[in-house]
């Protein structure tokens, strides 16, 4: 992201329907996970975010653009966390442009900028109501790493959780 396209950053926003959940269970040190259909099936937009001038200019963060003939239609946010991991703050594609192969791109430049920024993996959170950003995920080798039942528990009528999920990577950086 540079200063003339921090503007594109919520072009790539666009809403879901939510069809499902993902239900994790953890037994003998493992995380998995089945899914379940639900009843009423609704569509979720998530609000357009403020983006500040502290993704160009801090070394610890960042934001990268996925555009077609100069449209962006996909984005991610990243940021050091204090654990090692980068944090995987937003990632989006265009709706007319899911299923294509730009989320697993837009990993892979995330992969590029933690690994060339010393750190041992991509971390992220998503509801479990986003089930197909969890099978994404799943697909890109991330594991469930945590559930968190309180992270939205100022939305009672959403009943969503938290799911964390972990890519960690398979070289250690101070070998």
């Amino acid at each position: 992201m540079t200063h003339s396209t921090i503007c594109d950053f919520n072009k790539s926003n666009e809403g879901f329907l939510v069809s499902g959940r993902i239900v994790p269970k953890y037994e003998n040190d493992n995380w998995t996970y089945t899914e379940e259909v639900i009843s009423n099936p609704y569509f979720k937009q998530y609000e357009s975010e403020e983006i500040d001038s502290s993704y160009i200019e801090d070394t610890g963060k960042a934001v990268f653009f996925y555009y077609v003939d100069r449209m962006c239609i996909g984005h991610i946010r990243l940021r050091s966390n204090w654990n090692g991991y980068v944090l995987v703050e937003d990632i989006g594609v265009a709706k007319n442009w899911r299923q294509r192969g730009i989320g697993t791109l837009l990993l892979e430049k995330a992969v590029q900028w933690a690994t060339e920024t010393n750190h041992i993996g991509l971390m992220l959170e998503t509801q479990d109501v986003n089930v197909a950003a969890c099978r994404f995920y799943a697909r890109n080798n991330f594991i469930i790493g945590g559930v968190d039942s309180m992270l939205y528990s100022k939305f009672p009528a959403v009943n969503e959780k938290a799911i964390y999920w972990y890519y960690k990577f398979s070289f250690h950086l101070d070998e």
